[in-house]
């Protein structure tokens, strides 16, 4: 599912959240820069959990694999080499590999989901809280995974973690809130507007089944499902939490119109 917007506008402008954007665009931006034969920002700021285990390691990182023949029949080949060390402590790449992305489709769905949901969680906590409370929410999320995947040496990356507890906290604080999104079911693609907590629900439910499955033995598909799990449950209990102080804003009651008539495209085989 791919939202569009939601009905809830921001009382404020939301400068932290504008900031976490610019940062991760202009650190993909270094990353795109980098030459095959250097070692990347990933190997040197990503999170790699066996690195943070035993921070003196050698870490051995696949660059490619391929099929060749054995006497047994055909097996995969990976070819490995030894990773970059670490440009700060092991264990702050708990943080920096949150302004880290691997590709264009990587860097430009967790930046449009932080865009639309990331402004009414600022709103609420204020500009310093939402910096406070995005950053820890990272941390969380890449210890949840780091806890699932100790003996890992595949670097971990990306603001998922971060993201999926700014849509936790939404979880939380707006119930009532809807969201203009593209849904595909089967080979058509729908754009409806669906209740907040649905779509996020859909959403977290999605990642616990993925990262449950990686764990009993399926493919994770180079996913840190467990970063989002943790991320997103990070994101519930502090707005539970703050929700019961004095320290975040009311919320905000305002409503904007969506687009209440439903749209299809059929997709071609």
């Amino acid at each position: 599912m791919i939202p569009i917007r939601d009905n809830i506008p921001s009382r404020t402008t939301p400068f932290v959240n504008h900031t976490i954007i610019a940062i991760c665009a202009l650190v993909f931006l270094v990353q795109l820069q980098e030459s095959p034969e250097d070692p990347s920002l990933v190997e040197k700021f990503g999170m790699i959990p066996a690195r943070v285990v035993n921070p003196d390691a050698d870490i051995e990182i696949t660059v490619s694999a391929q099929v060749v023949q054995t006497p047994s029949g055909p097996a995969l080949e990976k070819i490995t080499r030894q990773a970059a060390p670490s440009a700060v402590p092991p264990w702050l790449t708990l943080l920096t590999c949150v302004f880290l992305h691997g590709g264009w489709m990587h860097f430009l769905g967790n930046m449009w989901f932080l865009f639309i949901f990331g402004d009414n969680i600022e709103d609420r906590f204020g500009h310093f809280g939402y910096a406070l409370f995005y950053l820890f929410c990272g941390v969380a999320a890449s210890f949840v995974h780091f806890i699932t995947e100790t003996s890992s040496t595949v670097p971990t990356i990306g603001a998922s973690g971060a993201i999926a507890g700014v849509m936790g906290a939404y979880f939380v604080w707006y119930p009532r809130a809807q969201v203009h999104a593209i849904v595909p079911i089967f080979v058509i693609i729908q754009v409806m507007v669906l209740p907040a907590p649905i779509f996020l629900g859909i959403w977290f439910l999605l990642q616990f089944i993925q990262g449950t499955t990686s764990i009993t033995g399926g493919e994770a598909g180079g996913v840190a499902w467990w970063a989002h799990i943790g991320g997103f449950a990070a994101g519930v209990i502090i707005a539970l939490i703050m929700g019961r102080t004095h320290y975040t804003r009311p919320i905000n009651t305002q409503r904007r119109a969506l687009p209440q008539q439903r749209a299809h495209l059929r997709l071609r085989h």
